[in-house]
């Protein structure tokens, strides 16, 4: 059969009688002569066909693009002038002796070089887009990856364990995907948001180091980083503490990167808490390529004129916050304009401005249109406090810290990444000390920041009744380049502290019992101290490969819309079928 894939056929085949096996990706009548580049998962190969070979030189002629073929030839140099360096086979080509078309194809509906087709036709097409060398690569990119996760582990002395898919609905922030059963009339499975609760089972099972690649479902509003269904690197650990669980994880991550990459990065990885990357990068997961920070002015504006900046530096979560942005001054007003328009998708209602043009000139240097109120020792306070210099402009965020931190952290990524300013490489960072609870405004209630099974700092599990929202957790969350690439905690393994948590969560006994009943009560046999985390593989293999979107490092994925358009999936069913599940739909 094959004796070799053609995209590998090189130097060291020269003279050799092969037979290889692919998909015609292009043919060149070249007046007498035919060129055949063969395609197959490993690269093009060129072939020959003459016409001093008849039976050959005939199917050559009837060949068209995406045609399987068989060749059998020998391997010979290709003449001088006409090599590719920058194929594996690009100085040897293969004069065709026999071939055989295995099965012919119509016309494709787009070309697998072309790389202007729409994600439409992409996506629908899926079984020939997926032949396009570029996601030939990101799929097998994708495979040395995992494996190289499995091998680390391996060598770490984790587990593979399998988890249910059938499970039941615990909700953990998104709405679950439910599966009806049929057996049991009304009643429904879930599909699984993540394994949390049963790798915890597992390692109160003794199972001290798990670890599992796993599918997870999640019924989400969905963009181009997140999918109905992805895949996640789970891992759990028993007997082993926070800066413990980071420093293996981290060698995980920098392991997978040497393996498939090549790449080192930093050792070891930058450690932020939670506080300090929201005041100066306004983000949880800042980019570390920008090199702009944000500048705290909230105390130096409480008693100014200017309304929009007092009335924010009064409020009980409020903030005045500034973007210095090098030699910004150059920017033009329809620039200021869009940045402001930006801005705004953020829930800013604005984005006050000052051009610093000289600043030996003091206010005469400055040019703003809110200089008028503001006093001189408050200018003064900006300039020294934000390190301005000629050239520079400031941007102003003035309203709820959320709001402030979510549209001037957005702010300066976008500048930075436009105006060039953000450097080339990769930037891990650890952020920790996380809060453990979040206010939900709407509900009046405190939501799980993580989730709720993530334990308090130490001492800090008497604020779970007194004062909740001082509460910090043993969080951890692993960025990199400003994306979120997993996340994960010291889990609580005493019922009573996780009692507390559920307290705090206004989630009464009864509920927690019918929610979590099987957790609690494998608690009180002996659960070790254990914690672990969970990184995102569609969202390190994008960030590898380079692509704007997890879908191109998926092989059969969903549109934004949760819809596969390839399969037609989600579809209708008949009636016996809902029937059978005891479903009725309502018109």
């Amino acid at each position: 059969m094959r004796s070799e894939y053609c995209g590998l056929i090189s130097g060291k085949h020269l003279q050799q009688t092969i037979t290889v096996f692919g998909w015609v990706h292009r043919r060149r009548d070249h007046g007498g002569v035919i060129f055949i580049d063969l395609r197959d998962r490993e690269g093009l190969l060129q072939v020959v066909c003459d016409p001093d070979n008849p039976a050959a030189f005939k199917t050559a002629e009837t060949l068209r693009g995406e045609f399987v073929v068989k060749v059998t030839g020998k391997v010979r140099a290709r003449p001088a002038g006409t090599v590719n360096p920058n194929l594996v086979s690009g100085a040897v080509e293969v004069r065709a002796g026999e071939s055989e078309i295995l099965n012919p194809s119509l016309t494709p509906p787009f070309q697998m070089d072309d790389d202007t087709v729409s994600e439409t036709v992409r996506l629908e097409y899926r079984v020939l887009d997926l032949r396009r060398l570029q996601m030939q690569n990101n799929l097998k990119l994708r495979h040395k990856a995992a494996m190289a996760v499995r091998m680390f582990l391996d060598a770490h002395g984790f587990i593979d364990i399998e988890t249910p898919m059938l499970t039941r609905s615990t909700p953990e922030g998104a709405r679950d995907y439910l599966v009806p059963s049929r057996v049991h009339a009304g009643e429904f499975f879930a599909l699984p948001q993540s394994p949390q609760l049963f790798k915890q089972m597992l390692m109160i099972a003794g199972f001290d180091r798990y670890y599992q690649i796993v599918k997870c479902f999640r019924d989400e509003d969905l963009r181009a980083d997140r999918q109905p269904e992805f895949t996640q690197i789970d891992v759990e650990t028993s007997f082993m503490n926070q800066s413990e669980i980071t420093a293996l994880m981290e060698d995980l991550i920098a392991s997978v990167f040497k393996s498939v990459l090549d790449v080192d990065l930093p050792d070891p990885f930058p450690r932020m808490t939670y506080d300090e990357a929201m005041a100066l990068y306004g983000s949880d997961k800042p980019d570390l390529r920008v090199p702009l920070k944000l500048t705290e002015l909230t105390d130096a504006m409480r008693d100014v004129d200017f309304k929009v900046f007092r009335d924010a530096a009064r409020l009980a979560d409020g903030r005045v916050a500034a973007l210095c942005v090098p030699q910004g001054g150059e920017l033009t007003r329809k620039e200021i304009d869009d940045y402001t328009e930006f801005a705004k998708i953020y829930g800013a209602r604005g984005l006050a401005y000052i051009k610093v043009n000289a600043l030996e000139k003091g206010s005469a240097g400055l040019q703003s249109p809110i200089l008028k109120f503001l006093p001189e020792a408050a200018v003064k306070t900006i300039l020294e406090r934000t390190g301005a210099c000629d050239g520079d402009l400031i941007f102003f965020g003035a309203d709820q810290a959320k709001i402030v931190n979510e549209a001037l952290g957005a702010l300066r990524v976008k500048i930075g990444h436009e105006r060039g300013l953000a450097e080339a490489g990769w930037r891990p960072l650890w952020v920790l000390d996380f809060p453990m609870f979040e206010w939900d405004e709407e509900g009046k209630r405190w939501n799980a920041m993580h989730h709720p099974f993530t334990a308090p700092a130490d001492g800090h599990e008497d604020l779970l009744d007194k004062d909740p929202g001082k509460a910090r957790a043993k969080a951890h969350d692993m960025v990199l380049n400003g994306s979120e690439i997993g996340g994960g905690s010291v889990r609580i393994n005493r019922q009573d502290v996780q009692s507390k948590v559920f307290r705090a969560l206004n989630i009464g006994p009864e509920e927690a019992e019918a929610k979590f009943g099987f957790l609690l009560k494998a608690l009180q046999y002996g659960a070790p101290p254990h914690g672990g985390i969970a990184f995102g593989l569609d969202r390190i293999v994008a960030m590898m490969v380079g692509a704007e979107s997890i879908r191109d490092v998926i092989a059969f994925p969903k549109t934004q819309r949760a819809q596969c358009l390839l399969t037609h999936a989600p579809n209708t069913v008949d009636e016996q079928q809902l029937r059978e599940l005891h479903i009725r739909l309502r018109q």
